[in-house]
């Protein structure tokens, strides 16, 4: 048998427009039939040649304008329903999302707003640069003395938040299949852009020695110092020597120089405070070229990479090996290059491009999930078991998202070779305890057989796998699908990489920052005609956004398994994600040129700014209402941040404060949505300030409040009740390391 898109029967209709129209591209690429639906008197009607990002995410779809006895018809033949209509409009009351709702109660609502329905920010506007500033993200991006950067992407912050708003989407969908019962989710891309983009309470790099990014300020100067970008005989290569034995093979592959074979180097920190180590780095580089420089640190252990312009990385022969681009009619004479579906099920790209004609039936039930027991805590993925092998962020952030929306997750890890993101094993740090939240931790040896099979007999009672290992290490730990698959045939597993399990990259290690300078985004992400000022450091991107994708990849394969029985394989690249990301500046989009009152401006106070952006002559008239004649960074100067976006917004002018992370958790605005909640753990050294709410819907319960465990802390509970052994029996694994509890 072929491909089977895991979506496939699954109806959407979607009358969304603009940016957000991303979500209907994920959900079809994975096998849904998404129809763009023209609504009388609701959305406007399709235009023959819609905007280049529109188009992208549009192709291959067949509109429909439909009158209002079809609108009845096809609401009871759906599944999902997105819509973004401007709260407060004649639209949004002439579409009653509420009455949809009662009226077909087992549809799946996605209702998308800027700022949310359920609170005084609902009629405020958005653009990408306001939504950089009130994420905090902007505070953390470009030179201190110098106004923030805004990133690359023109509607970056839509495409993140249209992976969390389909993850959400898809934990309701596969609820539904065992209930009946869809629910209304009221979706802001404030809150998707704010956990999805570069979370500053979420998971942080191992860089960041366990420190949040809320306690991080600009510092462009210490931030070279984590990922360095060392200028070369023809361009630039980032480094990483985060782990011991990437700095002893960088030691080597530089000879040995005596000043640097001090033990103390051994620190990080050490290295991490040594300027005199980066000018010897940078001596030793400075007559070799990119291509030199990669060969040679990878064969040393040293992960490298060149940082390419957008033009040279999808010329690259990795990305012309993996097939992500394709041509495509987009419409109104227009052909170009375009993301085919970033995403590989069983093998094969997800791609409405790629499927086949088959359509299944429409999924009606839930023979597996549905025969689960749940705890009745109001969470979409109850009854869901995910054994989670994952590491550092991306592997952290894909299993704490399953956790939080109900899955019982279990972490299995060993001492010998700990999650990075621990960095100590008798304590929890702020940002593993955000990545690690509701789960629980199981200490098991894989390296040997018993391990192995403790691990395999966790398999057969488990419905998700999660895996981020460098290539060829979950083979041979028994982890892999190949294996897996013959235990439990309905097992889904997930597999994040950096550059995606096939082409010549496929064993390079993949650190965000190296995959961004291979992808072209951080040659996109400096100052206009200053080349040099790469200010990409302190972001963790993709790491958040690629874990959604692999959240609701593997929910896909979960809808599917209700059919079909049998589970399937999942694989993520992260350069794939960001590549898809920026499918509109490689399709030739030309940005709009900017009105005089666009971008940052200073406003009153230290370090502190605000985004402008007036898209039009009418924006600029409402801004003139406020500020009158008055030169407007003369004006900003005068207020501070939120004083000026109070008055801006009022007026419908989109403008957002730039706000440091540790602003957010005061910011009315959060506070309304229950953004963030604070919690004392008991291996913390202070209370944490976490995210809190995932899902703002009718039937969903907030997070559990589940506290990240130590190695092993669960390890007699998870082997007493899921693996059946007696405490004898635990205690002798114990004694011979089979099994790892937390301090033994």
């Amino acid at each position: 048998m072929g491909y089977d898109p895991p979506l496939s029967g699954v109806t959407v209709l979607d009358l969304s427009s603009g940016p957000m129209t991303a979500v209907g591209r994920l959900l079809a690429d994975l096998g849904a039939g998404v129809t763009p639906v023209a609504l009388s008197g609701v959305t406007e009607p399709v235009a023959e040649r819609a905007p280049l990002a529109t188009a992208i995410n549009r192709h291959g779809m067949t509109p429909a304008a439909v009158d209002p006895a079809d609108w009845r018809r096809l609401l009871a033949e759906a599944d999902i329903l997105i819509e973004n209509t401007a709260p407060g409009s004649v639209a949004e009351r002439m579409l009653s999302v509420k009455t949809i709702r009662a009226d077909h109660p087992a549809l799946v609502i996605l209702s998308i707003s800027d700022f949310g329905r359920d609170n005084r920010f609902r009629g405020w506007q958005a653009t990408t640069p306001v939504l950089h500033a009130l994420t905090s993200e902007l505070s953390r991006s470009g030179i201190p003395g110098r106004a923030p950067l805004v990133p690359p992407g023109s509607q970056l912050p839509y495409q993140v938040a249209a992976a969390q708003a389909a993850v959400l989407t898809m934990s309701v969908l596969l609820d539904r299949l065992r209930t009946g019962t869809g629910d209304l989710i009221d979706f802001a891309v404030l809150d998707g852009a704010m956990q999805t983009l570069d979370p500053p309470f979420g998971t942080a790099g191992t860089a960041s020695g366990g420190v949040a990014l809320n306690a991080q300020r600009r510092d462009w100067n210490a931030e070279q110092l984590r990922y360095p970008i060392i200028p070369c005989k023809d361009g630039h290569i980032r480094i990483c020597l985060l782990a011991k034995r990437q700095w002893h093979g960088m030691l080597t592959w530089m000879g040995r120089p005596e000043e640097f074979t001090d033990p103390s180097f051994d620190s990080l920190r050490v290295r991490l405070g040594s300027p005199a180590l980066l000018a010897a780095i940078g001596r030793f580089c400075a007559d070799r070229t990119r291509t030199e420089l990669e060969a040679e640190g990878q064969r040393h252990g040293v992960p490298t990479a060149a940082v390419l312009t957008l033009p040279e990385a999808l010329r690259t022969e990795q990305v012309s090996q993996r097939g992500l681009f394709r041509e495509v009619d987009l419409g109104a004479g227009r052909r170009a290059p375009v993301p085919i579906g970033i995403v590989e099920i069983d093998g094969h790209r997800a791609s409405a491009l790629t499927a086949s004609a088959f359509v299944a039936q429409r999924p009606s039930g839930a023979p597996i999930l549905g025969a689960r027991p749940r705890r009745d805590e109001g969470l979409p993925l109850e009854g869901l078991r995910v054994l989670d092998l994952g590491v550092i962020v991306v592997g952290a952030d894909t299993g704490r998202l399953l956790g939080d929306l109900g899955a019982d997750v279990v972490k299995i890890e060993n001492s010998a070779f700990p999650d990075g993101l621990r960095g100590s094993l008798t304590s929890v740090s702020h940002t593993y305890a955000a990545g690690h939240r509701n789960k629980r931790s199981i200490g098991i040896d894989l390296r040997g057989a018993e391990g192995r099979a403790l691990a395999h007999r966790l398999v057969e009672m488990s419905d998700v796998v999660l895996t981020n290992f460098k290539p060829g290490v979950a083979a041979a730990l028994g982890m892999d699908h190949a294996t897996l698959a013959t235990i439990n045939p309905g097992i889904v597993v997930v597999d994040s990489s950096a550059f995606g399990p096939t082409g010549p990259w496929a064993a390079r290690m993949g650190y965000g920052p190296l995959v961004r300078a291979a992808a072209g985004v951080t040659d996109l992400w400096v100052y206009p005609g200053a080349k040099d000022t790469f200010c990409d450091t302190v972001t963790v991107y993709p790491d958040h956004v690629a874990a959604r994708i692999g959240a609701l990849s593997a929910m896909a394969v979960l809808v599917r398994r209700e059919r079909t029985g049998t589970g399937g394989a999942v694989s993520v690249a992260q350069s794939e994600v960001m590549l898809s990301h920026l499918a509109a500046e490689i399709a030739g989009e030309v940005p709009a040129e900017p009105t005089v009152s666009w971008g940052l401006f200073p406003a009153a106070g230290e370090d502190a700014w605000i985004a402008v952006t007036a898209r039009d002559a009418s924006d600029e008239s409402a801004l003139r209402t406020v500020i009158g004649d008055e030169d407007l960074a003369a004006w900003t100067a005068r207020h501070t941040p939120v004083a000026a976006m109070e008055l801006l917004q009022a007026a419908g002018v989109p403008a957002g404060a730039v706000f440091h992370a540790a602003d957010l958790p005061d910011w009315e605005y959060y506070v309304a949505r229950r953004a963030f909640r604070e919690e004392l753990h008991p291996h913390g050294a202070e209370p944490f300030i976490l995210e809190n709410v995932q899902v703002h819907a009718e039937r969903i319960a907030d997070p559990p409040l589940r506290q990240a465990p130590l190695l092993g802390e669960q390890t007699r509970e998870i082997a007493r009740d899921l693996l059946g052994l007696t405490d004898t029996e635990i205690d002798e694994l114990i004694a011979r390391g089979v099994l790892e509890t937390a301090g033994h």
